[in-house]
């Protein structure tokens, strides 16, 4: 006997979906209960039945503002930033395989990006120019952070979308590297607004091997630069350590 598929399971599938597929995001609040029905056009118990489904599945959450899109990536990013914080070694083998996967997803989003797609990287353009522009280095980086996840979302691979969204989590709470300080050395900014844009104007004009290239060459430039802003930190400590060297000797003897 074939069982009807039942509507809190049809509409938990549906729902799964878009969270699977980066439609619905961590962190990001559904429409009240009533709204929600009413969109997808089944009744409240049927819905109710679907988010508690997604609850006992760690995909969603309930607070006091409302159902939230779960952080599910947390029990993994948690320990990662605990793992990798602040260790040079870690910073140069994750470059190394940023630089792989960078180069490879923003091929995938100049072969597969949407026009929908198309239409958020512009727009994201649009942003980081405006940032650029009013010199605001924290606004920019954040507008950085986006600009790649939506190569990732082009790349319409949900495997990389979602392990990608780590690092960026990681590289917004500055463990990897401390972006303010890339963002704040002399003519960084302007190296990077070049890059980026030239990014995604190899995405938009459907140029695979142009958006690998330049993807790589930015993960490159951005792994340099970091290493030469550890190298003049290392620099000044020891300068710093040599002024500070009379702390540590006999005093002279009268």
């Amino acid at each position: 006997m074939i069982r009807p598929t039942k509507i809190g399971d049809a509409v938990a599938e549906h729902l799964e979906k878009l969270i699977l597929e980066g439609v619905l995001r961590p962190g990001e609040k559904l429409a009240s209960e009533r709204d929600l029905a009413e969109k997808l056009d089944v009744s409240r118990p049927s819905l109710r039945e679907a988010l508690e489904k997604l609850q006992a599945r760690g995909l969603l959450e309930t607070t006091k503002a409302g159902t939230l899109v779960a952080h599910f990536m947390a029990p993994l990013s948690r320990p990662l930033a605990e793992l990798f914080g602040d260790k040079p070694r870690v910073t140069a083998d994750y470059f190394e395989y940023r630089r792989i996967i960078e180069g490879q997803a923003a091929s995938l989003a100049a072969s597969r990006a949407t026009e929908t797609d198309r239409d958020a990287l512009k727009e994201c353009c649009e942003r980081m120019r405006a940032a650029h522009i009013v010199d605001d280095p924290t606004e920019e980086a954040d507008v950085d952070a986006d600009l790649h996840l939506l190569v990732y979302e082009a790349a319409h691979n949900v495997v990389l979308l979602h392990v990608m969204r780590v690092f960026s989590e990681l590289l917004r709470n500055d463990v990897l590297y401390n972006r303010n300080q890339l963002y704040s050395r002399y003519g960084v900014r302007e190296q990077l607004l070049k890059q980026h844009l030239a990014i995604a104007d190899a995405i938009l004009r459907s140029d695979p091997k142009a958006a690998e290239k330049a993807a790589s060459d930015h993960i490159g430039f951005t792994f340099q630069t970091i290493e030469d802003i550890r190298r003049d930190e290392a620099r000044v400590e020891v300068s710093l350590r040599r002024v500070s060297r009379a702390d540590l000797l006999a005093g002279t003897r009268e």
